[in-house]
């Protein structure tokens, strides 16, 4: 029986899960949509039905699942009302705005009884990653000693000010960096480059692994993610994921895009795929509720030392069973 998915914003982001939905996602289909821009929404609808208001959406007998690509502000709020009519939800990062509102849901979650959050940190999907994953615990390269990152954007867009590299860029290697080592991060320091960009974040894990990440908001040349995970015996990094190389003009190599959504696009198609497959066998998979709360709680503090000393001790609240 095919899941009829409802997407809330048809933005980049959800423009894209809704075109994927109605293409290529088996077990699936779009059942309809909702934004503010009605004509956008429209648009990505492709003939399906165009909602009012994103609760008629949730509450639809005609939507079984719906995936929330809206404003970040809005999403702890559809989160919940999706808890309420006991739907699964695929929300995109961050799970809500603050770490008390990513917390509050965390709680709604638990007071059910049951999973039906996915927080779409799509890396864990990426082919790549899960060869690095699947590396490091069959322990192919010892115990592990460091994690490398690296975040680079050609240009920051013009609103993205302020902690927005930590909140909104930099939370991607949290979630990423927790899931590859299986490690609890305790504690950050944060180095600053001119005019706050690059940012090294170094973190120490609850096993004294080291996280470096360098987050480049402006490195120009173009979407360049990479990570090297370095153990006693070896180590695995990413391949280069561009599928052509290029010699002219006595150079040669390989090409980086714009931006995420090219380097990701089988990610989230893969994303898709797995959580149709988990709502249909009610077997959550990928990042949860908590994942999302613990990666919106370490932004938010890395966030609040970068005016600061530039360290912190990390805290969180303990873990419920729920998420064992």
């Amino acid at each position: 029986m095919s899941v009829g998915v409802g997407v809330i914003g048809t933005g980049v982001m959800g423009s894209e899960h809704a075109r994927l939905l109605a293409r290529q996602i088996p077990g699936a289909h779009l059942a309809g949509v909702f934004d503010a821009d009605t004509a956008r929404a429209r648009v990505a609808a492709a003939g399906t039905l165009v909602f009012s208001d994103p609760q008629s959406l949730i509450k639809s007998d005609r939507v079984g699942a719906v995936i929330i690509a809206s404003p970040d502000a809005t999403h702890a709020e559809l989160a919940l009302a999706c808890l309420a009519a006991g739907k699964p939800v695929l929300c995109e990062k961050p799970l809500a705005s603050s770490t008390a509102e990513a917390l509050r849901v965390v709680q709604a979650e638990v007071a059910l009884k049951r999973r039906l959050i996915q927080v779409g940190y799509m890396r864990r999907f990426d082919p790549g990653y899960q060869e690095m994953k699947r590396i490091k615990d069959e322990g192919a390269v010892g115990a592990t000693v460091l994690l490398h990152n690296q975040h680079r954007n050609a240009q920051a867009p013009d609103w993205f000010t302020g902690p927005m590299a930590v909140t909104n860029s930099f939370v991607h290697e949290i979630d990423i960096s927790r899931w590859l080592t299986g490690s609890e991060m305790v504690s950050a320091h944060v180095t600053s480059g001119p005019g706050g960009d690059p940012l090294m974040i170094t973190m120490r894990t609850d096993r004294d692994e080291i996280v470096s990440t360098e987050v480049y908001m402006n490195a120009s040349y173009g979407y360049h993610v990479h990570a090297e995970l370095v153990g006693r015996q070896g180590t695995v990094a990413l391949a280069p994921t561009s599928l052509t190389m290029r010699n002219k003009d006595n150079l040669g190599g390989v090409s980086y895009p714009d931006n995420w959504v090219p380097r990701f696009a089988d990610a989230y198609r893969r994303q898709l795929t797995d959580w149709i497959d988990g709502v249909t066998t009610r077997t959550p998979v990928g990042a949860s509720a908590w994942d999302g709360y613990v990666a919106s709680s370490i932004a938010e503090q890395v966030a609040a030392v970068l005016a600061g000393s530039g360290s912190a001790e990390l805290i969180r609240t303990p873990r419920p069973s729920l998420y064992d």
